[in-house]
C-alpha cells in the first residue's frame, strides 16, 4: 500500500462589488515544493470566486493525494464538510424542496475532484494573520485587477436568465 503525498492548499477568493470583476489565489504545498496559482473574470460572484480558488487547486495536483484546503468561506468548508452539496447533487441541485442549490456547475467539479484524492476541507479566519491565507487574499484581488479577464459564461448566462425572467413576471 502506497502512503499518499501529504498536500496542503490554502485557497481564497473575490470580488470589487458582487457580482464584478472577480478573482482567486491558491497555495499549494508538499514538502519543499509551493506552488500559486490564480486567475480572474470580468463578472462573476464572491461565491464562485471561492469555489475555482479549490478547483484550480485541485485540477493542479497530478497524482492521488491526500489534501488538506483552508479556506476563509463557511460556504465552501461547510458545503463539504456538512455532507450539503452532495446533497444538493443528490437531489438535482435542489437546497430543498423549493430552492435550488447556487452554483452547481461548480460544485459538480469540486466534487468530482474531490472524489480523485483524500480531500478535508478546514475553515481559517480571513484577515487574521495567516500567512498563506492573506498570500491567497492578495493574489485573488490582483487576479481581479487584471486586464484581459476571463468572462464566467455559465454566472453570465444564468445572471441574464434571471434578469429576462423578474423581468417577464407580473410582480
Amino acid at each position: 500500500m502506497t502512503t499518499l503525498k501529504q498536500v496542503t492548499i490554502y485557497t481564497d477568493g473575490g470580488c470589487q462589488g458582487n457580482p464584478g470583476p472577480g478573482g482567486y489565489g491558491a497555495v499549494l504545498l508538499c514538502g519543499n515544493h509551493r506552488k500559486e496559482l490564480s486567475g480572474g473574470y470580468k463578472l462573476t460572484t464572491n461565491n464562485r470566486m471561492e469555489l475555482l480558488a479549490c478547483i484550480a487547486a485541485l485540477e493542479a495536483l497530478k497524482y492521488k493525494c491526500d489534501v488538506t484546503v483552508y479556506s476563509d468561506s463557511k460556504y465552501v468548508v461547510d458545503s463539504f464538510e456538512k455532507g450539503w452539496a452532495k446533497r444538493w447533487r443528490t437531489n438535482g441541485w435542489k437546497r430543498n424542496k423549493k430552492d435550488k442549490a447556487e452554483n452547481p456547475d461548480l460544485w459538480e467539479r469540486l466534487l468530482d475532484l474531490s472524489e480523485q484524492h483524500e480531500v478535508k476541507f478546514r475553515w481559517v479566519k480571513g484577515h487574521a494573520g495567516n500567512i498563506e491565507n492573506e498570500r491567497c487574499d492578495r493574489m485573488a484581488a490582483e487576479a481581479a485587477k487584471q486586464d484581459n479577464l476571463q468572462e464566467d459564461k455559465k454566472y453570465e448566462e444564468t445572471a441574464r436568465l434571471t434578469v429576462q425572467n423578474s423581468t417577464n413576471s407580473l410582480f
